[in-house]
């Protein structure tokens, strides 16, 4: 087991300032091996429900009547399974003093964070768990980090034949029991032919047209399978930045996995030599590398955007704080280069630095707030930043 520090202390910070911490995340990403830890570290006993157990399913029949008296930490597995526990948290929440803090975990869903957001305004802060990452496992594991990705069970198997199996068991998993439980009625073969189509446009721009004329749909309901993907923390939506600067710029967003170990799987990538042979390795790379770099930069998705006009200038990342504009560049190469698009994205985007996240082994210099850092020293540059929560 890995302990996943960064996230232990930034579900702790919430739990002094909130009486409730959601932790969301995708399924198998180690959601409940993260809140075991935060238990492990608190002085006060802790009380769990799994709520895919039924004896505590059962004890939960009368929510108020089962946590009212219950003190320290108590921790709410799966709660999107009993939304009517919601209201009794809102409850449980106002009451003077707080004796029990409560910590829910929840599979992303449209209907975890409507409850959520309706019946605890204002009392619950989110904590989004992705997979592990480049931080946590530590460089020299770099090159197994993106070939399996970041779920535990398959960057921890004992080989890579292993991580491939397990992940084609997550897939058909999700998609034949998880998405039915969270009430989405798509057919699983459906979902799965979306989801191969879309590893293919992996780090490409949203088209919706092409994605109904294959499947012989609306671009509604294709759209409605991106957005299913996305809110279960599957795939990354990089909105557009576009802003009033007599430039015709791209509106639509970008599409990325989240998680490269998924992507391997649906492209059927299975060794390092089959993912160096890859004609999407690049795009795999250039996916994994901007996953690691907003984790590291501690970026909420509100602060995330791509940039691009229609005359071909682009920036891969960019991140928005109040008045700081951070650009990066991803290039799958040992020798990155100054090119001309960055330095139109500087000058336009008004960028205080651009970084160009490369695949060798130095750091330099470009130009005036330009310089080159590799992928495997990225924590030194980035991880100084305060994680959000």
């Amino acid at each position: 087991m890995i302990a996943r520090v960064p996230h232990r202390k930034a579900v702790e910070r919430l739990l002094l300032e909130f009486p409730v911490v959601g932790i969301l995340g995708a399924r198998q990403v180690g959601k409940t091996t993260l809140a075991r830890q935060v238990a492990a570290a608190r002085a006060s006993g802790t009380a769990w429900f799994d709520l895919e157990n039924e004896r505590h399913i059962a004890r939960l029949e009368d929510p108020m009547g089962a946590l009212e008296p219950l003190r320290g930490l108590v921790v709410l597995d799966e709660i999107q399974r009993r939304p009517n526990i919601f209201s009794a948290l809102r409850v449980l929440a106002d009451r003077p003093r707080r004796p029990a803090r409560f910590l829910v975990l929840g599979s992303a869903s449209p209907a975890l964070l409507r409850q959520t957001s309706e019946s605890l305004a204002g009392r619950i802060a989110y904590h989004h768990l992705p997979g592990l990452s480049m931080e946590e496992t530590g460089p020299r594991f770099l090159n197994r980090l993106w070939l399996r990705g970041g779920f535990p069970r398959s960057f921890l198997a004992s080989s890579d034949e292993q991580s491939h199996r397990w992940m084609e068991e997550m897939v058909a998993t999700f998609l034949q029991r998880d998405l039915p439980e969270l009430g989405f009625g798509i057919p699983s073969q459906t979902l799965f032919r979306f989801w191969k189509m879309l590893a293919h446009y992996h780090g490409q721009i949203w088209n919706a047209s092409e994605f109904a004329r294959s499947f012989g749909v609306s671009d509604m309901t294709v759209r409605s399978y991106l957005d299913l993907l996305a809110g279960t923390f599957m795939i990354r939506q990089l909105p557009a930045w576009h802003e009033n600067m007599g430039k015709r710029q791209v509106k639509a967003p970008k599409v990325y996995f989240r998680d490269s170990g998924l992507l391997h799987s649906l492209i059927d990538v299975r060794t390092r030599k089959d993912l160096e042979q890859h004609p999407r390795s690049g795009a795999s790379w250039e996916g994994f590398a901007m996953e690691e770099t907003i984790e590291l930069a501690r970026a909420r998705p509100e602060e995330c955007y791509f940039w691009a006009t229609h005359s071909g200038a682009e920036l891969d990342l960019l991140i928005v704080r109040g008045r700081k504009r951070e650009g990066f560049e991803f290039k799958h190469t040992t020798t990155p280069g100054l090119t001309a698009s960055m330095r139109i994205a500087v000058q336009d985007l008004k960028l205080n630095q651009l970084t160009v996240v490369h695949a060798g082994r130095d750091t330099f210099p470009l130009a005036a707030r330009v310089h080159a850092v590799p992928l495997s020293r990225l924590t030194a540059n980035l991880s100084k930043g305060k994680r959000a929560g």
